[in-house]
């Protein structure tokens, strides 16, 4: 445990108020409001422009979804109350519940559901393929809304009901009609709760506070679907980044929900028996990211030779510490979900580095310096390049550890040019177990080159895969593509699987009927 962590962990009990930040006046309620510390503060307000899932759960907050999926991983119907296709598969009707209302007490229309869900396809990985289908988008009601499609299309209702980012969340027309490459500035939803604008600054505290023209389903909360009961009139969002200040905080009963405690801190929350720790399901996949443009990564035997020397374990070891949060993931998909096979996984991450290394000269690299870009103000991301740094050097490669800040790799990352010349060669980063379910979700199997995610890998075969597995709507056939798609991922590489890790949250018991899900919703809740 490093000397900041024993620090933090003798001194996490004794913080008190003089921790806790300036969160505005006292406020004459019946009701206390739920005060929460995000993993990170809101730093702006678009959920479509930006993956980021902080704003993604500002936007489960405030905005409503046509569809949603539930534990089961079932699809349900949420905005819309009747749907259907045309026996061809060529055109789907969609109609809307009844009083469906926006913040600013207009009715939701047909015709902001079209713009929501154009705007969304234009960003998204999964609505940019659904917009490949669709052929035009008809009006027929103020409640009723078609899509004609060139061709069918069965993951329809899968793509509009996507739970983690970037959620397909409905706005006004007026907000919707925003350019998809610009952030909105006006954040009006038809959710359960309102966005207080006028309280906010970017990166600090935001307010919500209950909608009461918000008409929830009748059906039991099953993550994001069913009925989205909010019970709480006010809630805030604190902006306390010092992971000692936050837990005292907790302790002290001036938080109500921390959502990403440090583990090296769990056992002074678990002291308190008024407070209660809690995996999130489906963990984090932790992961290594290649830049497939520029050498030496633009080889795929190098990026074999890497995942080949990779030990999963030196990865989670060096962002949990515990077992108890940890487990090996050899898998593009996230395990223990329908579409995880693994199939590949064993002979590609071997933690051999003798292989590694007669790989690499076999790849025949030619010493090409390796840029390892690491935010070091994000501990998940540059604990795992420090262990990538380490790596590369037992396997004879040139690296350097390029450390910034958040904001400074954001811009790096965008770089395609060349590593000396301010791009870069590799970084880390994790996604939620929700983004990683299946093939159609998953931002990072794909492989089309310059429309790629950053790292920008091209593959006609593992494209085509993916286009088979979209194509289909037989769980069987689905399964046996997903296997294909895994064993293809780990020949080409479009980056490494680097483990699994659980995160745990804490709440305090005062708290009850929250829905556990990979995201951070607030329905249902209560506070005692």
């Amino acid at each position: 445990m490093s000397t900041t962590r024993r620090n933090l962990l003798a001194a996490g009990a004794a913080i008190g108020a003089a921790g806790m930040p300036w969160i505005g006046p006292a406020r004459a309620q019946a009701a206390a409001p739920l005060r929460f510390i995000p993993s990170t503060p809101l730093p702006s307000l678009d959920p479509i422009v930006a993956t980021s899932y902080v704003i993604r759960n500002h936007g489960y907050l405030i905005y409503d979804t046509l569809f949603a999926t539930d534990e089961n991983f079932q699809i349900r119907p949420q905005m819309v109350q009747h749907w259907e296709g045309a026996p061809d598969g060529l055109r789907w009707t969609f109609q809307l519940r009844d009083g469906l209302m926006f913040h600013d007490n207009t009715p939701v229309r047909a015709q902001d559901c079209i713009a929501s869900i154009r705007r969304w396809s234009a960003r998204d990985a999964f609505g940019q393929t659904f917009a490949g289908f669709v052929d035009g988008y008809d009006a027929v009601d103020a409640r009723t809304f078609a899509v004609r499609l060139k061709r069918p299309f069965p993951q329809i209702t899968a793509a509009l009901g996507k739970l983690s980012s970037n959620v397909p969340f409905i706005m006004p027309e007026r907000v919707a009609s925003t350019d998809p490459a610009r952030n909105i500035t006006e954040a009006v939803g038809s959710g359960p709760w309102r966005f207080q604008t006028g309280q906010w600054i970017p990166g600090q505290n935001a307010i919500y506070e209950r909608f009461a023209a918000y008409k929830p389903r009748e059906e039991a909360p099953s993550w994001a679907a069913g009925g989205k009961v909010a019970k709480i009139d006010r809630i805030e969002w604190l902006a306390l980044t010092e992971p000692s200040a936050a837990v005292g905080a907790m302790i002290q009963g001036e938080v109500d929900w921390y959502e990403q405690p440090p583990v090296d801190l769990l056992p002074v929350l678990r002291r308190d028996r008024n407070v209660t720790i809690q995996n999130v399901p489906l963990g984090l996949a932790l992961l290594m990211r290649f830049n497939h443009l520029q050498p030496p990564f633009n080889n795929p035997k190098v990026r074999q030779a890497v995942m080949t020397a990779m030990s999963q374990e030196d990865y989670m070891q060096a962002v949990v510490g515990s077992p108890d949060y940890y487990a090996e993931a050899k898998t593009f998909f996230t395990p223990g979900s329908p579409m995880s096979t693994g199939a590949g996984g064993a002979e590609a991450i071997r933690g051999d580095i003798g292989r590694g290394r007669a790989m690499l000269r076999e790849a025949g690299y030619k010493d090409e310096k390796v840029v390892l870009l690491a935010p070091a103000d994000q501990p998940i991301a540059y604990n795992q390049s420090l262990v990538t740094q380490e790596l590369l050097k037992k396997l004879g490669m040139n690296v350097e550890l390029v450390s910034t800040d958040w904001a400074s790799f954001i811009g790096r990352r965008a770089n395609r040019g060349a590593p000396d010349a301010g791009g870069w060669s590799v970084f880390h980063t994790l996604w939620s177990g929700a983004d990683t379910l299946n093939p159609a979700l998953h931002p990072l199997i794909r492989a089309n080159g310059a429309a790629a995610w950053f790292g920008w890998p091209e593959d006609q075969e593992l494209e085509s895969l993916r286009d088979q597995w979209i194509a289909s709507d037989d769980l069987n056939t689905q399964k046996t593509l997903a296997a294909r798609i895994e064993r293809r991922a780990f020949e080409v590489a479009p980056y490494a699987p680097a483990g699994k890790v659980e995160q745990p949250m804490a709440y305090r018991k005062s708290l009850t009927g929250m829905v556990v899900s990979p995201v951070q919703f607030f329905w249902n809740m209560e506070k005692r």
